[in-house]
């Protein structure tokens, strides 16, 4: 057995997650063999982000600091044979940016404790990760209530001979959402042609951009629906629905070198045709009631006026003779979204949604209080009126980066990866 047979960092009650501007408080440990002569003992808590130009690299190009602060536990003396404990405390500063880890940096706060021997002696060194959450309230981002809608017009052509053009408007029932909230997404696809589409499909994108010696963006697709295609001449409604993962919440207040943002793109291949919308994912729900009631067969979006189609060019409609009708329902072809380890899925409730009309039936929100973050290496808690809660569970270490592919050709920003469920990323760098 060697002299130092124990050198730990213990927090106060097990608690892994704090908020800024919280006390963290603890202590260390240490069990000795035989007597240990020091010259101090310390323990520091740090805060700081660092950003690399190679994916899972540990050599920051880029590093600031947050807090850094010490404190002297012993002056110089002999600890005896036996167990010590040294308590400690810090006030984490109301600024301290919430945890985040991506394969280009991370934003990480620990706890360092050193035994400073005397000289030709080993330096005992031990140190413990620790995660702050600074919960994103979406009722704080302007607008958040306004309608998410945007539109995009494409003609069909063959040969240089303009056949028609198609009319793509893509719709949620709100911009913000928590983890475990369903996205509700409705696309108006108006075919003034004589010629058919290609399948719509839908995704939800997670971008982040890290500021090394220029930026880099982490594109990446979290979910992905795809719909069927419009016939020619006819108007066609989509809606779908998405639950909302566990990932890391928009932006990153207090951050300067890592940002996240999330869209919805809406596209089809022909015609070449894209609408993208901007969304936010934070920790506390936009007080405001959906517009649209629940989801069922064929029930429309009651707080979007249907799509009135233009006539199609007087020659089109003479040659091909079209007959407009009410719009048609599209079916889903396919439903594809990254699940969260069956270990997690077993212990939390599956989040649903009430209609308007019958908000006694369930409780405003059922998303769970802890389950993994995609990307992110702080677990998710849902809103309330307490803080985060002290966990010593496992389950909020986040899924290897490491693991994720990276293909080789380059694509444009926000472009959707060609298999987008593989656990690939699109990378993207600007000079």
């Amino acid at each position: 057995m060697g002299r130092v047979q124990l050198f730990e960092i213990r927090l106060s009650h097990g608690r892994v997650v704090y908020s800024p501007g919280e006390p963290l408080s603890g202590a260390v440990y240490v069990r000795l063999g035989a007597p240990l002569p020091f010259r101090a003992i310390r323990v520091t808590c740090t805060g700081s982000c660092g950003v690399s130009n190679k994916a899972n690299y540990g050599a920051w190009v880029v590093e600031e600091s947050y807090f850094n602060s010490s404190l002297s536990l012993a002056d110089k003396g002999s600890l005896p044979a036996g167990e010590h404990n040294f308590p400690f405390q810090f006030l984490l500063p109301a600024t301290a940016p919430t945890s985040f880890e991506g394969p280009f940096g991370k934003i990480v706060h620990q706890v360092q404790a050193t035994i400073d021997t005397p000289r030709f002696s080993k330096d005992h060194k031990c140190s413990l990760v620790f995660y702050i959450l600074s919960p994103l309230n979406l009722n704080s981002i302007p607008d958040i209530e306004q309608p998410n809608v945007a539109s995009a017009t494409k003609k069909f052509s063959y040969k240089l001979v303009k056949t028609g053009s198609v009319v793509l408007t893509a719709s949620t029932d709100l911009r913000g959402y928590v983890v475990g909230q369903v996205l509700r997404l409705q696309a108006d696809i108006d075919n003034q042609s004589g010629k058919d589409t290609s399948p719509v499909v839908a995704s939800l994108l997670q971008k982040v951009s890290y500021k090394a010696k220029r930026w880099i963006y982490d594109v990446r697709t979290i979910a992905e629906v795809e719909g069927a295609g419009v016939k020619a001449w006819k108007r066609a409604q989509w809606q779908e629905q998405i639950l909302v993962p566990a990932l890391p919440q928009s932006a990153l207040p207090g951050c300067s070198l890592i940002h996240i943002d999330y869209y919805l793109q809406v596209s089809m291949k022909a015609p070449e045709a894209t609408v993208t919308l901007p969304l936010f994912v934070g920790n506390i729900a936009v007080n405001h009631a959906p517009l649209s009631p629940c989801l069922g067969p064929g029930s429309p979006f009651a707080a979007l006026p249907p799509v009135v189609p233009s006539a199609p060019p007087q020659e089109e409609a003479m040659a091909s003779g079209p007959h407009f009708s009410d719009p048609v329902s599209l079916s889903t072809k396919s439903h594809s979204q990254q699940q969260l380890p069956s270990a997690t899925l077993g212990s939390t409730p599956v989040a649903t949604e009430s209609c308007a009309q019958d908000s006694s039936s369930a409780p405003d929100s059922l998303h769970p209080p802890l389950c993994v973050s995609i990307g992110a290496t702080v677990p998710y808690f849902s809103e309330g009126s307490g803080g985060p809660v002290p966990t010593t569970s496992a389950l909020i270490l986040p899924p290897e980066y490491s693991s994720w592919g990276y293909p080789y050709d380059p694509a444009l920003s926000l472009q959707r990866p060609r298999h987008p469920m593989s656990r690939a990323a699109v990378v993207l760098t600007l000079a």
